[in-house]
């Protein structure tokens, strides 16, 4: 019984040969990058700042249309900077190393229970959410396709809507192959038990 119990305090404690802690240690290659996207976070910070000083002080200025479209860009900017924190602390939880805040009173709710298959799913779906802030931004802007005053072409408002449907068919694509893998180890699972 003792054997059982001293193996996994035996394996924590265990070097890993030359190889093996090369290609384990390889990981720490990817903290550059999530250092960029903090960067570029901070980078989407003043482009808030700056669409929102825009907005107040066009507020007298701008139509009812105009301000619906600030708007839109500012919730635009909110979910990318999502999908960037998403990108960050869930890769570098995942991939990288943990960050160790159970118990801790910020950490965020979907952190407890993330692996690469919730964290693809939840891309597909920040990513479909700005789809569709721009496809309804585009929506918005096409009212203006017949006086000629919009920046957006017939053909283009058809291939962004064609893209947004491909974002939607590649998140249920991704969900389904995520579901029929996690059926198949319950499975295994409990053949296992049997």
């Amino acid at each position: 019984m003792s054997a059982i119990s001293d193996a996994p305090a035996r394996s924590k404690g265990r070097s890993l040969r030359p190889v093996p802690m090369l290609i384990f240690g390889s990981r720490w290659l990817q903290l550059p990058l999530y250092v960029g996207l903090i960067i570029a976070q901070g980078v989407y910070v003043v482009l808030f700042l700056k669409e929102l000083w825009h907005l107040f002080a066009h507020a007298f200025d701008f139509s009812e249309q105009q301000i619906m479209l600030a708007v839109l860009g500012l919730i635009d900017v909110v979910m990318i900077s999502n999908l960037l924190v998403m990108v960050i602390v869930g890769g570098y939880e995942t991939f990288v190393s943990r960050l160790n805040l159970k118990g801790h009173p910020d950490e965020p709710e979907w952190l407890s229970h993330v692996n690469a298959s919730v964290l693809k799913i939840k891309l597909a779906m920040a990513i479909i959410g700005i789809s569709s802030i721009h496809l309804l931004r585009t929506f918005i802007e096409a009212g203006a396709l017949s006086s000629g005053k919009s920046t957006y072409t017939e053909t283009g408002v058809m291939w962004q809507t064609i893209i947004h449907c491909v974002f939607i068919l590649s998140a249920i694509g991704i969900a389904l192959v995520d579901k029929l893998s996690n059926d198949s180890i319950e499975g295994a699972k409990q053949q296992a038990a049997h």
